[in-house]
């Protein structure tokens, strides 16, 4: 039962992600390592699983280890300049092989469907085509790249006609020239340029590490655009295979697609714990606001309903009812993450006296210890000196301690307003602590 709990919640969860996704474009791209360690099995159940939430799915897959392995047997050089293959006409041969037959590994991988494994029933079609159309690189610094392309166009109604049809699309790291000739490409360059003319909601990519680290080796879970490319100038002990990861994720935020993620593809079901959970586990790049603390509004009721409730019923806080929120919500500030109501508090001002109450503190269980208390706590001390109140006051029966230690005072109840006297709630007994602005 305790298992079937566990589930239970954590399919809940999720259901916010399901309804947004569905019919939503997401570009994932992944190296060729994933095919040539045999890992892609399990990422294909994971895609299945996308794929029937009804979430528009084009695949990039890279095809560097399949590449090499076939020059090193032709006896040819893998020639890199700055992170880039110098093409030549051997050395494009693999590709075109190498390209090809990772394809339709892919392709075959994701027509799997045995009884008793997750792609039982699936029927995924997957959709492929010349959608990429490149130039050469040129030469730069005296180099001459010669096969070695970049993208010019990406056929966006012809992928767009795919989905429609409910086809999975799979693109390759290659492209064609109106002259006919073939190029190779970064996946990751294919992948960012599509996600831009798809106006994809998402870029995925699969990388071989658990994200972006601050100093400490903390993960960073989320960056603005300006700290990610802010991060990508300054710092220059960056992995290669990070920079590369980030380069081409701003390069799809800039393309206009909103969230730009990077996951550790080496961790089984990464995929999804990145996408159906709040936090997470890669690092997200956005250029919208993943978190916010603002004044509520009147669709913020709910939220705010649902995360009081569990500390309305053992007592903690005082009920509620919608209709005295309603009244009450321009009074309250709330903390939004992804679209979720995590904390909350309210300040109460009497002008007359110059005091005001600091109300309904919340934090939702899984972001506490994280500093939202603080954060609010400061943020209604500030609009409070706003209004010009001198002092705040909060009246509570659990968490007296966390308030003492914040500089609030042990007050009696004779301190307080007449008003919020005349209203005092004796059966609860809750303690009255104040504070000078």
């Amino acid at each position: 039962m305790e298992n079937g709990k566990h589930f239970v919640t954590g399919f809940r969860a999720s259901a916010p992600y399901i309804h947004a996704f569905r019919g939503q474009t997401f570009v994932i791209v992944f190296g060729g390592e994933i095919i040539a360690e045999q890992r892609f099995v399990e990422l294909a159940h994971d895609i299945a699983l996308l794929h029937s939430l009804g979430i528009r799915l084009v695949l990039v897959h890279g095809s560097r280890p399949q590449i090499e392995q076939r020059l090193h047997a032709r006896g040819g050089e893998n020639q890199y300049l700055g992170g880039l293959r110098v093409t030549d006409e051997e050395a494009l041969a693999c590709v075109k092989e190498a390209a090809g037959t990772v394809s339709m590994e892919i392709a075959a991988l994701l027509s799997m469907g045995l009884a008793n494994t997750p792609m039982a029933g699936a029927r995924i079609r997957v959709g492929s085509g010349n959608f990429v159309t490149a130039k050469p690189l040129g030469i730069i610094d005296g180099i001459d790249y010669r096969y070695t392309g970049t993208v010019r166009r990406i056929d966006a109604p012809g992928i767009k006609q795919q989905l429609d049809a409910g086809a999975i699309v799979l693109l390759s790291p290659v492209g064609y020239s109106p002259t006919g000739e073939v190029f190779n490409l970064s996946a990751q360059e294919v992948a960012a340029a599509a996600a831009a003319a798809l106006d994809a909601r998402k870029y995925i990519c699969l990388v071989e590490a658990s994200g972006i680290e601050n100093g400490d080796g903390q993960l960073l879970r989320e960056l603005a655009l300006s700290d990610a490319e802010a991060l990508l100038a300054n710092n220059a002990t960056l992995a290669l295979a990070l920079r590369e990861g980030v380069r081409h994720a701003l390069d799809a935020c800039r393309g206009g697609v909103r969230r730009a993620h990077l996951v550790d593809q080496r961790l089984d079901g990464a995929l999804l714990l990145e996408l159906f959970t709040r936090d997470g586990i890669g690092t997200m790049i956005t250029t919208d606001l993943y978190q916010e603390t603002r004044q509520a509004r009147i669709d913020d009721v709910g939220g705010i309903l649902t995360l009081i409730a569990p500390l309305e019923a053992d007592g903690t806080l005082v009920r509620r009812s919608r209709e005295h929120l309603e009244i009450d919500i321009e009074q309250f500030t709330v903390v939004e993450r992804d679209g979720t109501i995590i904390a909350c508090a309210a300040l109460h001002p009497f002008a007359e006296e110059r005091i005001g109450e600091l109300a309904c503190l919340a934090v939702h269980p899984d972001y506490r210890h994280n500093g939202y208390g603080d954060a609010l706590l400061k943020r209604i001390a500030i609009d409070a000196a706003k209004k010009e109140l001198s002092q705040l006051f909060v009246l509570t029966t659990h968490a007296a301690h966390w308030f003492r230690e914040r500089g609030f005072i042990e007050a009696g109840i004779s301190d307080l307003p007449v008003k919020r006297q005349q209203i005092y709630n004796y059966q609860r007994n809750s303690k009255a602590l104040i504070k000078q602005l």
